[in-house]
């Protein structure tokens, strides 16, 4: 790997975990998605909730690009809905850090790709809605068959879309996800499965803005990182 790699910055989980002789809290992230952003070309850099969210801008400009991770419900009062009683677990402290981290990035230009919860979070952040389960639109769960299972999903893509151009017109994913995407301002549908649920979005103009409802670092689907990393690199070579 060259040294002058991009940076790419993967938010993480802060929940209690265990490992060797330990059980405590943790901050962590499943290791596909920092092998995904490797076998891109990228050095992965973590990026744990912090309590100063006016530190963003600061993480933001060592940065070449951003993944905002999956995870754990979005807080549904950040769009204005009571809670779903499938709607569960959500993390203040989480949903702080990334929002500043998003609208650091927006400001700096920062190349950014949405992983699932990633997704409902940017479009939270643009002012949009969420649905707070999928089961009761579509009538099914194989978007999110249980436990830690993902659920094969044939997804379509918008024909001419930067997505289009980087994973091609039809492909099956991984999603491991009960909620989606109701409204999306400043974002457009690029992506939707067979029963309507939207799959993908992505900001119009230059930047890399892009979001996908699935988990592609579960079987290191090489076009979406490998788009994010080489947009990291442009982002690198503009800076002074």
């Amino acid at each position: 790997m060259p040294a002058d790699a991009p940076l790419v910055g993967l938010t993480t989980y802060r929940q209690q975990a265990s490992w060797g002789v330990w059980d405590t809290r943790a901050d962590l992230l499943p290791t596909e998605y920092a092998v995904a952003v490797e076998l891109a070309g990228g050095v992965p850099v973590l990026l744990p909730p912090v309590a100063l969210p006016e530190a963003a801008g600061r993480v933001v400009s060592r940065l070449d690009a951003l993944v905002v991770s999956g995870g754990a419900d979005v807080d549904p009062a950040r769009y204005g809905a009571e809670p779903h009683p499938r709607t569960a677990a959500w993390q203040p402290d989480r949903d702080d850090w990334e929002l500043a981290l998003l609208g650091a990035a927006a400001g700096a230009g920062l190349p950014v790709l949405g992983i699932c919860r990633g997704m409902q979070l940017m479009a939270v952040h643009a002012g949009g809605t969420l649905h707070q389960h999928v089961p009761d639109l579509v009538g099914h769960d194989t978007h999110s068959p249980g436990g830690d299972a993902y659920g094969d999903v044939a997804v379509t893509t918008e024909p001419g879309s930067r997505l289009a151009g980087l994973v091609g017109r039809e492909l099956e994913v991984g999603c491991h996800h009960h909620q989606s995407v109701a409204s999306h301002p400043g974002f457009t549908a690029v992506a939707r499965s067979a029963d309507g649920t939207l799959e993908a979005m992505e900001a119009t103009g230059e930047r890399f803005c892009l979001a996908v409802q699935w988990h592609p670092e579960t079987r290191v689907e090489v076009g979406l990182m490998a788009g994010l990393v080489a947009a990291a690199r442009e982002h690198a070579a503009r800076q002074p």
